[in-house]
């Protein structure tokens, strides 16, 4: 089945000479929540307002379900929605008006029914006559999602959606999330908070320097780059690693009093059993053992690095 968003070899430049993108390539499938990686600067959101129609490409191909973004804007821009970072609402107007009046603005009927399935499952029913100058900055950046889901889209961006929204209001919002998803909408999701992707994405692209370095399944990802560190605390610290040790590449940590262990989980054997018998061969005490897994932020930070 083709992607319903497809990017070939997308390049940007701006009057100033700045390079934004350069040949960047992307398919995104219909269904699927992928989170769009990257540190500031990196293109991520030049990438989102090529796709929307909002700039345009110095060179390459975007299509939307078929429909070139450049020849053909009416029709892919009908069938995005986006979330800017930005808080742009119109300070005056109520929330009804202004979620009614975007549905319109991409060509839709009224539908009331429809506003208000929105406004309730964004919790703001309560505040749909209020004029948005009265809302709170959370608040304001969930009128900002109702407007993107009036007109019913078929993907949905999401730029930073939760940038200074609390931690209850941004659990409930993945939870729109999710459902949007179970309804077929494709979402693609930029966030610096990196354990929102962990926990909803299905595939992860990480951009830096206008580059796609890497566009990989979670799951995946998590197994192939993921790792597990074993954690020895010691009941008296030691100076240095001794000589017996040394093969096992310990890293020796908090003024000698702890030593960690990188191994795979994939491997056939960890050497855990032998690290600590030879441990014990050492005269070394141990007060306490622990494991943790890396997280998808520590493997993207390592992406990062190893791609500047």
């Amino acid at each position: 089945m083709a992607p319903i968003v497809s990017v070939s070899n997308l390049s940007k430049t701006y009057a100033s000479g700045f390079e934004a993108l350069k040949g960047v390539s992307l398919d995104i499938e219909e269904g699927e929540i992928l989170a769009l990686l990257g540190p500031n600067g990196a293109g991520k959101t030049t990438l989102i307002s090529i796709i929307c129609g909002i700039v345009n490409p110095s060179g390459g191909e975007v299509t939307v379900n078929g429909y070139d973004v450049v020849r053909e804007f009416r029709e892919t821009r009908a069938m995005i929605g986006l979330v800017p970072q930005e808080l742009t609402t119109d300070a005056f107007e109520t929330v009804w008006n202004t979620v009614s009046f975007s549905r319109g603005l991409h060509g839709r009927k009224p539908d009331p029914t429809h506003i208000e399935k929105v406004l309730k499952d964004l919790s703001l029913w309560d505040k749909k006559d209020n004029v948005l100058r009265e809302l709170s900055g959370g608040m304001k950046r969930r009128v900002l999602i109702a407007k993107a889901l009036s007109h019913e889209p078929r993907v949905l961006f999401l730029d930073e959606p939760t940038a200074g929204v609390d931690v209850s209001l941004r659990k409930s919002m993945w939870e729109v999330v999710e459902r949007l998803r179970a309804s077929g909408v494709t979402i693609i999701l930029t966030t610096h908070y990196i354990e929102e992707a962990e926990e909803i994405a299905d595939r992860i692209a990480v951009i830096n320097g206008g580059e796609i370095l890497l566009v990989e399944e979670k799951a995946a990802l998590m197994t192939k780059l993921g790792r597990k560190q074993l954690r020895v605390d010691l009941a008296q610290p030691i100076e240095e690693v001794p000589q017996t040790l040394l093969s096992y590449k310990l890293s020796l940590e908090e003024n000698g009093q702890c030593l960690i262990y990188d191994y795979d989980t994939s491997a056939e054997r960890t050497g855990i059993t032998a690290l600590l018998a030879a441990l014990a061969e050492a005269g070394i005490r141990l007060r306490d053992i622990s494991t943790r897994q890396s997280s998808l932020e520590d493997i993207f930070v390592e992406i990062v690095e190893a791609g500047q």
